[in-house]
Parts: structure tokens; C-alpha cells; sequence
């Protein structure tokens, strides 16, 4: 029964008559634009890259999946994730600081992808259908902002609408043993071990009993005793599965906490020192982190120095690979930078990461229809990605072709959910375009679509 336990039944639900899977997608379309426009995401392909490819990693061991999935990192010091409409998950940067393991990380990812398959938000409207719903849904995108980023969220919310956060709130008291439940399935089936799960929510527990004030993922994700020892029970129930953390979450981990980290939670010297006393993953964790602070610290010479011998050991590796460019450019070695790259075979390769690295190399180094040949397939292939537009819209700047950059420019409004500014800057595109020219119809075409999705975001938006 374990595999199939978290299988919802379609005859057991009537979310589907209260909100259509399109109009979940929608309805989450509409609040990631919002959360690229108001929380401090982070956006290096790096990272997004890392936690996308773990999280779909156990969608794909996860049933009644009925929705692509998306992850999304914001840089906050506050433990929390949470999941909302359309497959879109949420977590903070500070998770990468807190847990011990990957098998930790995975079993935060692997509940809120339990939230999103049983559909908790959308069976909770049906109970609020018959209460005022639209101020619900309305209320709704403060309160995931205000997840992400309090200062921007609390602000966003009225008086009128602050009694359906704390409706959200106890849907959520309701659901998190589900989640956890589920959760632990898909993160047993997906190869990681179980017990990670009690291990991480025994954490969260002493965090708050010792602690002068919970952390901030108990006061949405709620931890009564009965959690923690179901979850306890059913791990013991499973076979303990241990496994190492894969060399991509040990250089996620320094990553975040080199370059993203505050004062209080940055990669210090005695981290570094217990990983030089761990595994071989470990220990060129530790060297990578070292170059890291070199490098935020504008020291290029001892950067390379340090990361050097890891590029020679392992020339393909991505993580080396981004690091040694980004010392390269801030030494104003762009051409080196690009060497390098088209020697990895940058632009071939199916590493989005390589492709944007070669990209920014070849504007530094004053190449940028280079850049943009390799742009304007990146933004085909990954359209929610802002960094390539941004690339392309300072690539097409550099050879002056206006309507292009403002074209690109306009795609990066588009993502942060200013569509009145975007079809303004489309329209001064097609002014500038030849008359009747196939740009000319292309921009027009999408300013069509932009207006008819500012026609379907309406309904979301409060008054």
C-alpha cells in the first residue's frame, strides 16, 4: 500500500469543479510574475539549476502529478519553503544552512510536492467558495509574498484581507501531515533516506524549544508532537536508505553561503575547516569555498590560484567551470574567459549555465552578435530564465539595434509582471521596425498576447 498511498483518487476530491488544473496553472503563472517583482530571488543558473534538477528528481517518484513542477531560491535567512498554485515551489536560501545533508534538503522539497499534488490550496477553496472566495484568492498573493519576503508581503496587505491569511494558515495546521506522509514516499522512492525527514523536523523542534523565538517555518508549516513522532514512525517503518550527498549539493551549499549569505549566516573559516576534515567531495567543497571568498573579495590572483588545481582535476566540471570565467572577467581576461569556454564546448552543450557564461564572455570581450546568436536560442528554449533576456537586451544595445534590445527589454518586464510597461516597450519596437517587416509582426503579435493576459490576470489582481 506504501506505493500507492498518495495516489488521489479523481472520485475523492471535487477540487476540480472549484479550480480546473488550467486554472491553477494560470492562477500560478500570474503569482510567480509577482514573486520575481517584489522577493529577492536569486537567480544564478547555478543554484536554480541544482534545485530544479533535485526537485524533479522526485517529481518524477511522486503520483498524481498533474502539473509541470518549478523551484525557485529566495535569498532569506529565515528557514522556510512553501508551495503554491501550478507546481511552483519556494524555498530560502537559508534551508542550504540548516540542513546537515541533501537527504534533509530533499525531504523539505519532497513535502511541499505533496502540498501541490493533492491539491491543498485547491481543495481549500472549496470550503472558501462559499465565503467570500475572491477576497481569498486576492488575499492570496500577499500572503505567498509575504512568505518570501515579510517586509514586501505585510505591506501588501490590507486590513480587509489580514482574516484570510490566518484561513490560509489553518488549511495549512490541517494538511502538513499529509504532506509529510506523502512526502516521505516519494523521498524513500527517489533513493534518499528516510529518517531525513523526523531528522530535519527534530531540528526545527529544538530550534524552537531552545530559541527565543520559533523559526519561521513552524509558524506556517505547524509542528505539534504528533507530527514529529508519526514521521519518526513511518521512517522506521521503511528501510534506511543512507546516502551520501551528491558533490553538487556540497558545492550548492558553499555556493549560497559564500556569495548570498549575511553576516550572521556566511561561509566561515570553520566551516570551511570541517569539510577540509570530511569526504573527497567535501574537501574540494572546502578549496571551491575558498576561491569563492577570494573572489568576493576581489583577490583574483589568489581566486585562481585556489581554484586552479580543481579545474585541472575535473576540466568539465560547471561549478569550476562559472568560477574560473567570472575571475577571468573580473581580471578583464575576456578573451581567456571565452578560450576557455569554447574549449568546454560551451555553446553546443545542454548546460544552460555554460551557454549564459559564453554568452556574458563574448559581450565583455566586445563580441556581442556572438552573443546574441547564442541568446536567441537560450530565450527560445528557457522563456522564463530573465537572465538571458537581459544578456540579449544589453548584447543587442551593444550593436544598436534598438527594437531588438527593447524587445528583450520588454521580456524582462513580462516576467516580473509589469505588462503594461512591456507592451509599451514592444509598441516603441514595432515603431522602429520596417513597415509590414516580419519583426514588425512578431512584436505586434506579442503585444496580442500580452493584452490577453492582462485580460486573464485580472481576476487576481485585488482592487
Amino acid at each position: 500500500m506504501a506505493d500507492t498511498a498518495d495516489q488521489l483518487p479523481d472520485i475523492g476530491t471535487t477540487a476540480g469543479a472549484t479550480l480546473s488544473i488550467n486554472q491553477e496553472l494560470a492562477m500560478g503563472d500570474f503569482y510567480v510574475r509577482q514573486l520575481r517583482g517584489s522577493a529577492p530571488l536569486i537567480n544564478d543558473p547555478l543554484l536554480v539549476q541544482y534545485i530544479n534538477q533535485l526537485g524533479n528528481r522526485l517529481v518524477t517518484h511522486a503520483y498524481s502529478v498533474k502539473t509541470p513542477f518549478h523551484f525557485f531560491l529566495v535569498n532569506n535567512g529565515e528557514i522556510n519553503a512553501f508551495a503554491f498554485f501550478g507546481g511552483n515551489v519556494v524555498l530560502h536560501s537559508a534551508l542550504f544552512r540548516y540542513t546537515d545533508n541533501e537527504s534533509q534538503l530533499a525531504s523539505v522539497l519532497a513535502h511541499e510536492i505533496s502540498h501541490v499534488t493533492q491539491r491543498h490550496l485547491a481543495r481549500s477553496m472549496e470550503d472558501q467558495q462559499r465565503n467570500a472566495p475572491l477576497t481569498w484568492v486576492g488575499a492570496l498573493g500577499s500572503i505567498l509574498l509575504a512568505m518570501a519576503s515579510p517586509q514586501a508581503g505585510m505591506a501588501a496587505l490590507t486590513g480587509t484581507l489580514a482574516g484570510a491569511q490566518q484561513g490560509m494558515i489553518s488549511f495549512t495546521q490541517a494538511n502538513e501531515q499529509e504532506a509529510d506522509r506523502i512526502g516521505i514516499q516519494v523521498l524513500q522512492r527517489s533513493g534518499f533516506d528516510p529518517e531525513s525527514m523526523p531528522d530535519f523536523l527534530q531540528k526545527l523542534a529544538d530550534q524552537s524549544r531552545y530559541g527565543t523565538r520559533p523559526p519561521e517555518m513552524l509558524l506556517t508549516h505547524p509542528l505539534p508532537d504528533s507530527r514529529l513522532s508519526d514521521a519518526r514512525n513511518r521512517a522506521n517503518q521503511m528501510p534506511r536508505h543512507l546516502v551520501q550527498s551528491s558533490q553538487d549539493y556540497v558545492m550548492a551549499k558553499v555556493r549560497v553561503l559564500g556569495m548570498y549569505g549575511s553576516e550572521e549566516s556566511n561561509l566561515s573559516s570553520e566551516f570551511i575547516n570541517t569539510l577540509k576534515q570530511g569526504n573527497v567531495r567535501e574537501q574540494a567543497a572546502a578549496k571551491y569555498g575558498e576561491a569563492i571568498l577570494f573572489y568576493q573579495a576581489k583577490k583574483y590572483d589568489d581566486a585562481r590560484n585556489t581554484l586552479q588545481p580543481l579545474l585541472t582535476k575535473e576540466p568539465g566540471n560547471i561549478w569550476y567551470l562559472d568560477l574560473m570565467t567570472d575571475i577571468d572577467l573580473g581580471q578583464n581576461r575576456a578573451a581567456q574567459a571565452i578560450a576557455r569556454l569554447e574549449s568546454a564546448n560551451a555553446e553546443r552543450s545542454n548546460q544552460p549555465v555554460l551557454q549564459l557564461n559564453l554568452a556574458n564572455a563574448y559581450i565583455e570581450g566586445k563580441r556581442p552578435a556572438d552573443a546574441s546568436r547564442i541568446l536567441y536560442r537560450y530565450t527560445y528554449a528557457n522563456p522564463g530564465d530573465p537572465n538571458g533576456w537581459d544578456l540579449l537586451a544589453q548584447a543587442s544595445a551593444d550593436q544598436g539595434l534598438r527594437a531588438q534590445e527593447l524587445s528583450a527589454r520588454a521580456e524582462s518586464m513580462a516576467l516580473v509582471g509589469r505588462l503594461d510597461q512591456s507592451i509599451e516597450l514592444l509598441s516603441n519596437a514595432s515603431a522602429q521596425s520596417k513597415l509590414r517587416s516580419l519583426d514588425q509582426a512578431r512584436y505586434d503579435a506579442r503585444i496580442d498576447q500580452l493584452r490577453q493576459l492582462q485580460k486573464r490576470f485580472r481576476q487576481y489582481q485585488r482592487s
